[in-house]
């Protein structure tokens, strides 16, 4: 990578991971970037997959200032969640990767395992004045790949008006939760909603619930994992959670709160500008119920990694963690 591109590239990549949206960029310089014969850098490529929604949009505005303040043309491509990971495996082994990557931090490693990505300190980009819980996100072998525009987690989501009439306070506990939920259901409105894809989304809606009791991604044969699966599906047996949670994605979750379908929801910050653009459903949200009310709540936080060029590329050149909330 030349000089001039390495300082083009940190310029976007600096001003993404100033952000304030959901998160972490990644970036690889690939020999599809546009120069003129001066080797001037034009065009600098951005692979993404917030390809829907607000999401899209304001990633998009961002990106463009960027572009704007680097003095380049941002190239933009969008896929789908669930695809991006096989593409850049592709990407990576073909050595087409584009100049700035967004990935989940827990997929961040995997990718830069790879030797696919080169460190932050590549382009100068100072990572001074960042949360721990941030680098370590970005972080492999001791050297930062990426930079959290921000963090999220997941939260649950309430119908103050609904929970009002009922006579009922967010649930802190399974029992009040299972006891809320049956008791707001009624017609068409379910009293509790998640996300039980067989995916990433679903994945992480229900770590909380397994975290929190004890359970353990490395090992989920253990009581705890049992418990809060047990839970999930009492909810669905009883009437009180719809069958197709275990089609919905998050935003379809989401769907149905704002329809009115579901008196409370698991989701995430990243809904908040829907849930605010309307003035039918007044929303309030809280922590999401442990089995006891002496476990700790313990919720994912996500960011999706930052900044870092290719090693396939300079060799043609010389030839997606826990948080505990009280």
């Amino acid at each position: 990578m030349n000089q001039r591109r390495s300082k083009k590239v940190g310029t976007v990549i600096g001003a993404v991971a100033m952000m304030a949206t959901v998160p972490l960029v990644l970036s690889g310089c690939s020999g599809s970037s546009s120069s003129s014969a001066g080797g001037k850098v034009t065009s600098i490529n951005v692979l993404d997959y917030y390809n829907q929604g607000n999401d899209k949009t304001v990633i998009g505005d961002y990106l463009d200032k960027c572009g704007a303040q680097a003095g380049v043309k941002i190239n933009r491509t969008e896929v789908p969640g669930g695809s991006l990971i096989q593409k850049v495996l592709q990407q990576a082994s073909s050595k087409t990767l584009p100049d700035v990557l967004m990935l989940d931090n827990p997929d961040m490693q995997q990718i830069a395992a790879t030797g696919a990505l080169s460190p932050l300190s590549d382009y100068g980009i100072k990572t001074d004045g960042y949360a721990k819980g941030v680098l370590s996100a970005g972080t492999y072998k001791g050297k930062v790949y990426g930079l959290a525009p921000t963090v999220n987690t997941i939260a649950l989501f309430y119908n103050k008006d609904v929970l009002a009439k009922a006579g009922i306070t967010p649930p802190t506990t399974w029992a009040e939760l299972k006891t809320d939920a049956a008791k707001l259901t009624s017609g068409s409105q379910y009293g509790f909603a998640v996300d039980a894809n067989a995916t990433y989304e679903g994945t992480w809606q229900f770590l909380p619930f397994m975290w929190s009791n004890g359970g353990d991604e490395k090992n989920i044969d253990t009581k705890g994992t049992e418990q809060a699966l047990q839970l999930w599906t009492d909810l669905v047996k009883d009437g009180s959670m719809s069958k197709s949670v275990v089609n919905w994605t998050q935003a379809d979750v989401n769907d149905q709160f704002l329809a009115g379908k579901t008196a409370m929801m698991i989701n995430g910050p990243w809904q908040i500008p829907a849930l605010n653009a309307q003035t039918k459903v007044k929303y309030g949200v809280a922590q999401i119920p442990v089995q006891s009310a002496s476990d700790t709540a313990v919720a994912p936080s996500a960011a999706r990694s930052g900044p870092s060029p290719t090693r396939a590329t300079r060799r043609s050149r010389r030839s997606p963690r826990r948080s505990s909330t009280a």
